[in-house]
């Protein structure tokens, strides 16, 4: 059994959420940092930070333990590939020249509803869906497809779940409309592909860290020392892909104690917009210290 650390690492920059890739050889598609435990890391995060450093020439400062991937298709023939995935978030910086930042909605852009519903979702995915449904060999099966597609891509009256990111991609491989399937069909969706499974590791990052605005205060992590409430609801917009009424949103912030005014101003263009910052004695005095579920609101 090999195993390897595969980094998912954030960053959002003028509310584009981005994650850092590197270069592959020419004629294929790039991959994310990846490097292996040596007898001199101390820890799996140490080794983490290690290679990240070494392949993109960036300090990380936020990392969590995201999943385990071992299935044994990961790498057909040979050693079983086992995979150790860490989520990173920084704020953006310029890599080494092997690697690049990439716009994650390039990565899945169906899932960026912050102007409405992505056209790609009437146009193709809900009629392909709509077939899959249709070749079930029997009833419960085609019950059962209909639920599945209904309840992972909010159609049929369901609404969408911004926090169900695998589940779509998942669908997405398995009825052939990405790449990477195989089994796939005469018409994919366009998007930007990563080498291996390394796609569905980060659709796995960015649900997880779309759950976590509900009850930590990650966001924050994505921001400089200060910031204006408008910069921090682009943010979460961006990241969630969702648009957010502003009254409602900076009553939510205030009155949760997430930030307090430093008593300074930006200049905006305009009138010059107070100046937060994250009110760190929150994480004491709450249980669940999160921005909300900004998708559930349609």
């Amino acid at each position: 059994m090999h195993v390897t650390l595969d980094a998912v690492i954030v960053a959002v920059t003028d509310d584009r959420p981005k994650v850092l890739t590197v270069s592959a050889p020419a004629g294929s598609v790039p991959r994310l940092p990846t490097g292996v435990l040596r007898e001199d890391d101390r820890t799996l995060e140490a080794a983490l930070r290690r290679f990240v450093v070494d392949e993109t020439g960036l300090d990380v400062g936020y990392v969590e333990q995201l999943y385990t991937f071992g299935d044994s298709e990961r790498q057909p023939g040979g050693e079983r590939l086992l995979s150790i995935a860490y989520l990173a978030l920084v704020r953006e910086a310029a890599p080494s020249a092997d690697a690049a930042w990439v716009d994650w909605y390039d990565l899945y852009p169906w899932e960026d509803h912050r102007s409405g519903r992505p056209p790609v979702i009437p146009e193709l995915i809900a009629p392909t869906l709509d077939a899959w449904v249709g070749e079930a060999r029997s009833a419960p099966e085609r019950s059962r497809r209909e639920e599945r597609a209904h309840v992972v891509f909010g159609l049929g009256g369901v609404a969408w779940d911004g926090v169900r990111v695998l589940e779509r991609f998942e669908l997405l491989y398995e009825t052939g409309l990405l790449e990477e399937s195989t089994a796939r069909r005469s018409e994919a969706v366009r998007s930007l592909a990563l080498q291996g499974d390394h796609r569905r590791i980060v659709a796995t990052a960015l649900g997880r860290l779309r759950g976590k605005l509900t009850y930590r205060p990650v966001v924050f992590e994505l921001l400089g020392e200060t910031f204006t409430l408008s910069q921090l609801q682009e943010l979460v917009e961006a990241l969630s892909g969702a648009r957010l009424h502003k009254p409602n949103f900076r009553r939510l912030v205030e009155g949760a104690g997430l930030v307090e005014a430093t008593g300074t101003t930006a200049p905006t263009g305009g009138r010059p917009a107070a100046l937060y910052r994250f009110r760190r004695d929150v994480v004491r005095e709450r249980p669940r210290p999160g921005v909300g579920t900004p998708w559930t609101r349609g």
